[in-house]
């Protein structure tokens, strides 16, 4: 059996290892380069029970367990590390500027309300280098990684069955065809049934923090004269900090290499971060970056058969849980293409239970 997955991201990486796992032909066609996008500017937070009486839950669950496995099962170091997160909100008040932090590394007036996760329940990983390592794995055990574009779905006589994947470089034949493509899974509606899918940009900035920030994430209000915005701050085990904010709808570019952030939500992050704590001066800064998150109309990832096609699938839409939900989506993915169900019960993220979007609209941008 051969299985093209266009998509080189985290769960495409996923999905390629654990069907190659399987001893599944895997082809991996990327248009860039693999992690180009969300998987590798994300910030990489994993957490056991956040998803608590949603759909999601089960597949969070089971992900993070995978998470736990896979540092012994997978060659690479991607910054695997549990971690605490907390709660609070940045003072503006002038009579609580002044009280100092619960956590000695964060200054005056940074209001530490309550522990939203432990040891436990909490983890992260470097996004970028867990998704380089599913995919090394992947092709060690045998899975191809092929650059290009795909710009539609082979199939057979009566359009019934995919049979591979066209691309710039020509047809990829495959007896199965996962789309993965993060937001950009929107152009394959030009090719198939598939509901909508949308991209929210995300701008961050990575601070070199070397060992002066502990394995402490931070879910921070900060108030403005404009009102409240949330802030995220995940202290990775390589040394490295990102903090984001001010996520926003903007067009999505047809080239992911070609995404960059909003230049004063840049500086009025900066600016934010430096408020946090004295750790975050701008001589550490190592990157100013931003990525789209996929997204659906009701917030549910898409993965699972695509209607009306026999051998096509799809995996996108996991918003801001992507690189924790990826290892149970590839798994998900190999047991339902190579034994037809998953032991993680997929039917929340049946793709048939949103319309599919009219290809015309896409057109007509």
């Amino acid at each position: 059996m051969r299985v093209v997955i266009c998509g080189g991201g985290v769960i495409g990486a996923c999905t390629a290892y654990f069907l190659s796992r399987r001893g599944v032909d895997v082809v991996v066609v990327e248009r860039t380069e693999v992690a180009a996008a969300a998987s590798g500017k994300a910030g990489g937070f994993l957490a056991l029970d956040w998803c608590a009486g949603t759909p999601l839950d089960a597949l969070a669950r089971r992900s993070f367990v995978l998470h736990t496995q896979l540092p012994h099962e997978v060659a690479g170091d991607w910054a695997y590390r549990r971690m605490t997160a907390y709660g609070g909100f940045v003072a503006g008040d002038d009579a609580l500027r002044g009280t100092p932090s619960a956590l000695d590394w964060l200054s005056s007036g940074v209001v530490i309300a309550h522990r939203l996760g432990t040891t436990d329940t909490t983890a992260i990983v470097h996004p970028r280098k867990f998704t380089s390592a599913m995919m090394n794995a992947a092709l060690a055990q045998g899975a191809e990684l092929r650059r290009g574009r795909v710009t539609g779905i082979a199939r057979d006589a009566d359009g019934t069955t995919a049979k591979g994947v066209e691309t710039d470089g020509g047809v990829i034949e495959a007896d199965g065809v996962v789309i993965a493509m993060g937001p950009w899974s929107l152009l394959a509606t030009q090719w198939m049934r598939l509901p909508a899918v949308y991209g929210q940009r995300s701008p961050s900035i990575v601070y070199d923090t070397g060992r002066d920030v502990p394995a402490d994430a931070l879910f921070l209000e900060y108030e403005q004269s404009s009102g409240a915005i949330s802030i995220e701050v995940f202290p990775r085990a390589d040394g490295s900090t990102l903090i984001t904010a001010f996520s926003d709808v903007a067009p999505l570019p047809v080239d992911p290499a070609t995404v960059t952030p909003d230049q004063d939500a840049i500086e009025r992050l900066q600016a934010i971060a430096e408020r946090l704590s004295p750790l975050f001066r701008a001589d550490r800064i190592i990157a100013r970056q931003a990525c789209f998150r996929p997204l659906t109309r009701d917030g549910l990832p898409l993965i699972g058969r695509v209607p009306n096609c026999e051998g096509l699938y799809v995996a996108t839409g996991h918003n801001v849980w992507g690189i924790l939900n990826a290892p149970a989506t590839g798994e998900a993915f190999a047991e339902l293409i190579t034994e037809g169900a998953a032991r993680v019960d997929l039917t929340p993220f049946d793709p048939a239970r949103l319309p599919p979007l009219d290809p015309s609209l896409l057109r007509a941008r």
